[in-house]
């Protein structure tokens, strides 16, 4: 492995753990204010939360996810880095046991592994190639048509169901916008030896903030929504997937094919084993991420005042938010 791809590695993985503990700490705080998910008061949910020194310090993580994945993408291919993030389950696992003083069921962790390996070898035989370091304008037209489209479809059926499936929607619509933002960036850093200052005339900086800021709202609505065995493997693996369409798409990074095929079906597979592994994991409608203070001592119950006291862990319903 040479220098420059050890580092795209390095950078990728510190990314995939920096962005696990920030939903870990976000979805903590989301699930402490639960009494703060209420119908058509979002503004009012989101200002208290920037008193949350859980919250505050899981966007500070994002905004070090942001940076590093940047630099990952300044000497890698957006179809090498982005798949890599799909560590951020294992991530999110460790993490979370540590902040809820809980540990997932087998099964969830099976179902998590499943879906890791499965990805990381599926685009690991597909070995992306680099492509171009930027798209014409004719393609992110298009490319932006079909990605708001997308994003807009998945919000949408998010706002009719409750529960699991709302948070795998909601991430599922995160990760499509997660997706574009990390294009956009790619194309933002392919734009830089033209000059730090001609860059920032253009529209790739501006754009990219703003689908940020975007991917970050659904991001909040997927966390308070219900646990993150639900809306993380949407998230995760939607990205990736977004990501490497967008790089055929857009930079013509190609996926080889012949031989290679064949652990190529094979990481698919395990995805799927994994998927219907984590519908059926207890974890995805359970409350492994909203531990009781008997659970964890140290006082984090969700604010449900018109609740009765839980006669034990697990007994507390999800917030639907």
């Amino acid at each position: 492995m040479s220098a420059v791809s050890a580092l795209t590695v390095l950078l990728a993985l510190l990314a995939a753990l920096s962005n696990a503990a920030a939903s870990v700490l976000q979805r903590r705080a989301a699930a402490q204010d639960a009494a703060g998910a209420e119908p058509g008061r979002p503004v009012r949910w989101l200002l208290r939360l920037l008193r949350d020194p859980y919250w505050v310090g899981g966007a500070a993580l994002l905004a070090v996810t942001t940076v590093l994945q940047a630099a990952a993408l300044a000497v890698g291919s957006l179809a090498v880095v982005q798949p890599l993030m799909a560590t951020e389950l294992l991530f999110t696992l460790v993490v979370g046991s540590a902040v809820f003083h809980r540990r997932p069921d087998r099964r969830t962790w099976l179902a998590f592994g499943a879906l890791a390996v499965g990805l990381a070898l599926f685009l690991g035989a597909a070995a992306p190639s680099a492509g171009r370091d930027t798209a014409s304008s004719g393609r992110w037209a298009v490319a932006g048509a079909v990605l708001l489209g997308a994003v807009a479809a998945l919000a949408a059926a998010g706002r009719l169901t409750r529960g699991a499936p709302r948070a795998a929607l909601f991430g599922s619509a995160s990760a499509v916008a997660f997706g574009a933002t990390a294009a956009l960036l790619k194309e933002f850093t392919g734009r830089l030896p033209q000059g730090v200052g001609t860059a920032l005339t253009q529209w790739p900086p501006y754009v990219t903030a703003a689908v940020g800021a975007i991917s970050f709202l659904l991001l909040q609505s997927a966390l308070r929504a219900g646990t993150l065995a639900a809306s993380q493997p949407a998230l995760t693996l939607g990205d990736a997937l977004t990501s490497v369409a967008l790089g055929w798409a857009l930079f013509g990074e190609q996926i080889a094919l012949g031989l290679r095929i064949v652990p190529e079906v094979l990481g698919v597979a395990l995805i799927g084993v994994g998927s219907v592994g984590l519908a059926r994991a207890p974890s995805v409608h359970g409350t492994w991420d909203t531990a009781s203070p008997a659970a964890n001592g140290s006082g984090f119950a969700p604010r449900h005042p018109e609740e009765p006291p839980a006669t034990g862990p697990g007994r507390r319903k999800e917030g639907d938010g």
